[in-house]
C-alpha cells in the first residue's frame, strides 16, 4: 500500500473513534515520519472544531490536578476531551517525562478521554512544535474539548497564547510575590485567571490583588472580554463548576464575535511558520558537507560564508 493510501486509511479510522489508531497517529506527527505531511493533510479540515484550553502558570501550582477535575465536569456534561500535556524532554532519551500526570489517570480507562504527553524538544515557550499537528488529530477524532497543559515555565509560557482558543493562567494564593510581579507578556494572554488551592487560605487577597493587577493593565478602555478572576480548589472540586461555566462562556464569545476567527488565522500562521522554520532547518544542514567543517577548521572559511553559500537561492 502507497504511503498517501496508508495514510488515508489510518485517518479514516481515527475518525471512527479507533484509539490505537489515533495513538499511532499521534506518534506519527510527533515524530514528524514520512506519513505525518500526509496526515496532517488529511486531518486539517477538521481544524478549529474543538475547544483548545491552556492551562498554563507556574510549577507547583496544581495544573494537572485541576486537569483533572476538568475532565470530570465536561465529561460530566457528556463531552469528549483530549488531553496534550507538554512535558520537559530528556536531553538522553528526547522522550517527556510523565511527571505528575498520574494525577489524571482516573481516566485513562474513560473511552471518552484520550491524553498524550508531548516533549518540548528544547523549544522555549512552554509548548512542543508538534503540537498542532496533535491538536489536529484529536479534533479529526471528534473531541470537542482539548485541553494542553505546559510544561509550566512561569513568566516564559507566552506561546501558549499562539495555540489555544483560551487560557487560563493559574496561580496559587502562596505566590503572592508572583502575582505582584507579573510581566506584562503574562498578563495578556490570560483569558481567565484562576486561584488555585483556594482551600488553603489567602485566596480573597490573591483575587483581589490580581484583579487590580489587571486593572491597571487595561487603562480606562473597555474590553469585549474581561478576563475574569475566579478562586477554585482543585483537590475538592471547589468552583471547578463555575470555571467550566467560565471557560464556555469564552467558548461562545469567540464564536460570536470576530476575535475566534482572528485567533484561529493567528495560529494557521505560526503552525505555517514552525513547519517552514523545521523543514529548511533540516535542508539547510543535509547540505553541510565535511569539506565545509574541515575548510572552518583550517580557518580557510567561517560559519557566515558557509551559512551564505547553503542558504544562497536557487541552491539545490
Amino acid at each position: 500500500m502507497r504511503a498517501g493510501n496508508k495514510s488515508s486509511a489510518l485517518a479514516g479510522e481515527v475518525r471512527a473513534g479507533n484509539r490505537r489508531s489515533l495513538a499511532r497517529a499521534l506518534s506519527l506527527l510527533i515524530d514528524e515520519t514520512s506519513e505525518s505531511d500526509a496526515l496532517l493533510q488529511d486531518f486539517f479540515p477538521e481544524s478549529g472544531r474543538a475547544q483548545k484550553i491552556g492551562l498554563s502558570g507556574p510549577p507547583g501550582t496544581g495544573k494537572s490536578t485541576l486537569c483533572g477535575r476538568l475532565i470530570s465536569h465536561f465529561r460530566g456534561q457528556g463531552l469528549k476531551v483530549g488531553v496534550l500535556a507538554v512535558d520537559p524532554t530528556s536531553p538522553l532519551t528526547g522522550g517527556a517525562f510523565l511527571g505528575d500526570r498520574l494525577r489524571v489517570q482516573e481516566h485513562v480507562s474513560d473511552e471518552g478521554v484520550f491524553m498524550r504527553s508531548l516533549g518540548t524538544r528544547g523549544m522555549v515557550g512552554g509548548v512542543s512544535q508538534t503540537i498542532y499537528g496533535a491538536i489536529h488529530a484529536l479534533e479529526a477524532a471528534g473531541f470537542s474539548k482539548i485541553i494542553v497543559e505546559t510544561v509550566g515555565t512561569g513568566q516564559d509560557e507566552v506561546s501558549i497564547a499562539k495555540v489555544a482558543d483560551t487560557v487560563a493562567y493559574v496561580t496559587t494564593p502562596q505566590l503572592g510575590d508572583e502575582i505582584q510581579a507579573m510581566k506584562a507578556g503574562v498578563m495578556e494572554i490570560g483569558d481567565i485567571f484562576v486561584v488555585n488551592k483556594a482551600d488553603l487560605g489567602g485566596k480573597d487577597k490573591a483575587v483581589s490583588d490580581l484583579r487590580s493587577a489587571l486593572a491597571l493593565g487595561r487603562g480606562r478602555e473597555a474590553k469585549p472580554w474581561e478576563p475574569p478572576v475566579i478562586a477554585v480548589s482543585a483537590a475538592t472540586g471547589e468552583g471547578v463548576p463555575e470555571l467550566g461555566k467560565i471557560l464556555e462562556a469564552h467558548w461562545e464569545y469567540l464564536q460570536s464575535s470576530g476575535e475566534g476567527r482572528a485567533r484561529l488565522l493567528a495560529q494557521h500562521k505560526e503552525e505555517l511558520s514552525l513547519y517552514i522554520s523545521r523543514r529548511l532547518y533540516r535542508r539547510a544542514l543535509d547540505r553541510i558537507t565535511s569539506e565545509d567543517l574541515e575548510r572552518m577548521l583550517d580557518h580557510r572559511s567561517d560559519p557566515v560564508s558557509v551559512a551564505r553559500r547553503i542558504l544562497k537561492p536557487g541552491r539545490g
